[in-house]
């Protein structure tokens, strides 16, 4: 086995270019400045939008616990427990969350396996397949989407102060006769 290989480096970064000092015209009795040199602006990466203001989780991550975010979130990675957002929650078309989620509004894109609550919207992807309930006020599934399991579009507080009033059978009964009279 050979510690030393022939072949260039193919991981050895370019080195910037050089600085050519452009020629400026000059006055004849005005002294001139040095030219200022132009450098060309280093290349970043492009990161999706949720991680500009909020957290991003890339594919090939794999996390298993409770999440907590505050700001927007993209989730492309594996997430297996529980997640909690106060912002919106994109779940990427390469994620696989096997998760409780909760979260203000959620789109899910990927494969979810658990029950998902928003406080205002669950929208779902054609690229999509979610194993769950769904709670929320307003429910978008795409054509395409695959959804297996019930859905809720009344907040979790209002089934909390619904009520039910039950009568005896005897009462029911005067009550039916009494408006048919």
């Amino acid at each position: 086995m050979a510690l030393f290989n022939k072949e260039p480096d193919k991981n050895v970064r370019p080195e910037p270019p050089k600085v050519q000092p452009q020629p400026q015209p000059q006055a004849a009795a005005v002294p001139s400045t040095p030219p200022t040199p132009v450098l060309a602006a280093p290349v970043r990466p492009v990161m999706p939008a949720a991680s500009a203001s909020g957290a991003y989780l890339d594919n090939g991550s794999k996390i298993s616990g409770k999440l907590s975010f505050d700001g927007p979130t993209k989730i492309d990675g594996q997430v297996d427990g529980e997640i909690a957002a106060k912002d919106s929650l994109t779940i990427g078309e390469s994620a696989v969350v096997t998760a409780q989620i909760k979260a203000a509004s959620i789109v899910v894109a990927g494969k979810v396996s658990g029950d998902i609550t928003a406080t205002s919207r669950i929208e779902i992807r054609p690229s999509a397949k979610v194993v769950g309930n769904l709670t929320a006020p307003v429910l978008v599934v795409h054509e395409g989407a695959t959804f297996e399991g019930h859905c809720s579009m009344a907040p979790d507080g209002a089934r909390d102060e619904r009520k039910v009033t039950m009568f005896p059978k005897e009462e029911r009964a005067a009550q039916v006769a009494g408006q048919k009279a």
